[in-house]
Order: structure tokens, then sequence, then C-alpha cells
């Protein structure tokens, strides 16, 4: 079987977006699109070194773009404390009593939770904000009571 240009071209950018969509990373669809860019330099008939810079060149700079636009953004909160990922975060639950190493049991959603004090005072009984989940364990800090 004899393959042309064009259609080494764009086999290959199909076997690159297949991977992408087993791996997970987007630079691969920039890699893609190089290839794609690659094939049409072979529809329009120009020698295989130009076809090759193409691919390279668009290939460089669309992950070298997409890298830029990535690292701009900013980075979200650990899964342990983002209230994207875990819904318990910002809840309030009451402690009625502090061990002496900073933690204390509570009853959240049913269950019995352990809690550890999170903020830099000194614990204090009443109610008080998750700020973070890790497995059994909530991370708290104490709920402000506000001015009436």
């Amino acid at each position: 079987m004899d393959f042309s240009a064009p259609t080494l071209w764009w086999l290959v950018a199909g076997l690159l977006i297949v991977a992408e969509l087993l791996s997970g990373t987007f630079y691969l669809l920039m890699i893609a699109l190089g290839a794609g860019a690659g094939a049409v330099a072979a529809h329009a008939g120009v020698s295989t070194t130009v076809q090759i810079a193409t691919a390279a060149i668009v290939a460089s700079g669309a992950t070298a773009l997409w890298h830029l636009k990535r690292a701009r953004q900013p980075r979200s909160a650990p899964a342990a404390s983002n209230v994207d990922v875990n819904l318990d975060i910002g809840q309030t639950v009451h402690v009625n009593a502090w061990r002496d190493d900073g933690t204390a049991q509570v009853s959240y959603r049913g269950a019995s939770w352990q809690v550890r004090h999170a903020g830099s005072a000194a614990p204090e009984t009443g109610v008080h904000r998750i700020v973070a989940v890790h497995g059994n364990r909530l991370d708290v800090e104490r709920v402000q009571a506000t001015a009436a």
C-alpha cells in the first residue's frame, strides 16, 4: 500500500488526536495541529523539507501559546480545600470541647468526625467553618460572631 504525503500527515494527526483522548494532555492536540499544517503543506505540493518545517513551526508555536495561556491562569486551590471539588468546604460544625493537641470530635452529616483547628488563635468552642477535608478529618476555623 502506497500512501501519499498528505495521507501520511493526516494519519499522524489522527493518531495524535487519539493519543490525546487516551491521555488527556491538551499539548498533543497542539502537535496534531502541526501535523495538520504539514498535511495542508503537502496538499499544496511543497517539498518534504518545507512540510516538516511547517509542521514543526505550527506545532511549536501552538504548544508555546497554549503553555503561555496556562501559565497566566490562576491555579485552583488544592482539592482538599477547593469548594468546587468538595461541597463540605464552607459548611459549619459546632465544637463542644477541644483536646490539648488541637483536635476534637464533632457530629457532622450523621457521623462522628475528627476536626483539627486551622486558625492561628487558640481554639475556642462554638461554631466553626470547614476550610479543608483530609480523609475523615475536617480542618476548621472559628466563625467570628457578627455585631448586631
